[in-house]
């Protein structure tokens, strides 16, 4: 078996291919809006969310042609999340995986019809037949998932939580609603996907990937939060530092960077325990869990 280095380039060159071959062609028109897809969806990424649902459906013992189909689902939906995010009515951001953002490279209405397009696409992706059959009440729950997750009561919530909170101090509840919601609702359904593409869950499975995944989800953030702090504008691809400026919660407000790698830590050992009923299938997801708390980027 690979190591975790070799895995994860390995994934993000499958997905790349998978994406490139889901994006509509540039040459198809509207050949404006197609290329500024195919400009944010290609060609960067850490592609966290896809691992995951490798990793997850490794763990169930899923087909990997059956994986692909919800990885690239997840993906498109967080692409078109960071396009939206960076807009100026939202973030304003001008940088996003080390090249101009969708906006700025584009325009404005360009970019927001990029996220609606690639929400769109993401739901066709995860509605098409998947390799060998999928029984389609575990399709269509796979659907109402992703929907779930993207939605009010998902990632678009969390964002407005984040946006209502800006320049107001959260207590640890609060900022761990907040980030539940917008970071961690899809990396649950990054997880959960890849395993449902073997097929329905029984009980004690889905709530080891559920809190493996809840507990995930915050640890990306605290490091995030830490690593917005820490590091500079060129390694993180994106303009560090944002969040302080601009006077949003991070969990560096409540606490030091030491105690904020420390909580993650916690965190990703309790997501290593929540997972420990698959054995070693599971070593991917394990592997995932210590990469988000080790990465510099």
């Amino acid at each position: 078996m690979p190591d975790f280095a070799a895995w994860s380039r390995a994934m993000q060159a499958r997905m790349e291919t998978a994406l490139d071959r889901m994006l509509p062609a540039e040459t198809l028109a509207p050949e404006r809006l197609h290329a500024a897809m195919r400009y944010v969806a290609l060609g960067g990424g850490k592609r966290v969310r896809p691992m995951l649902a490798f990793a997850a459906g490794e763990a169930v013992g899923a087909e990997p042609a059956r994986v692909e189909i919800a990885a690239c689902a997840v993906e498109l939906i967080h692409v078109y999340s960071l396009t939206h995010d960076d807009l100026p009515c939202m973030d304003d951001d001008d940088l996003r995986r080390g090249k101009p953002t969708c906006h700025v490279q584009f325009d404005e209405a360009t970019a927001l019809l990029v996220g609606d397009a690639l929400q769109s696409l993401a739901f066709e992706v995860l509605s098409s037949p998947a390799p060998g059959g999928l029984d389609g009440t575990v399709q269509t729950q796979m659907l109402g998932l992703l929907a779930r997750a993207s939605g009010s009561r998902g990632m678009a919530g969390g964002q407005a939580v984040d946006l209502f909170s800006t320049g107001k101090n959260l207590d640890l509840a609060e900022l761990e609603f907040m980030h539940i919601h917008k970071t961690g609702a899809l990396i649950q359904a990054a997880v959960l996907l890849g395993a449902l593409s073997n097929g329905d869950l029984e009980a004690t499975a889905r709530a080891g990937l559920e809190r493996y995944a809840r507990c995930v989800g915050l640890a990306f953030q605290v490091m995030d939060d830490v690593l917005d702090a820490e590091t500079d504008t060129a390694t993180l691809g994106k303009t560090a530092g944002k969040d302080a400026a601009q006077g949003k919660a991070t969990y560096l407000t409540l606490m030091s960077t030491r105690e904020a790698r420390a909580y993650a830590a916690d965190l990703v050992t309790d997501a290593e325990r929540a997972i420990s009923l698959f054995g070693t299938s599971a070593r991917r997801l394990s592997e995932i869990a210590r990469f988000i708390i080790e990465r510099r980027y």
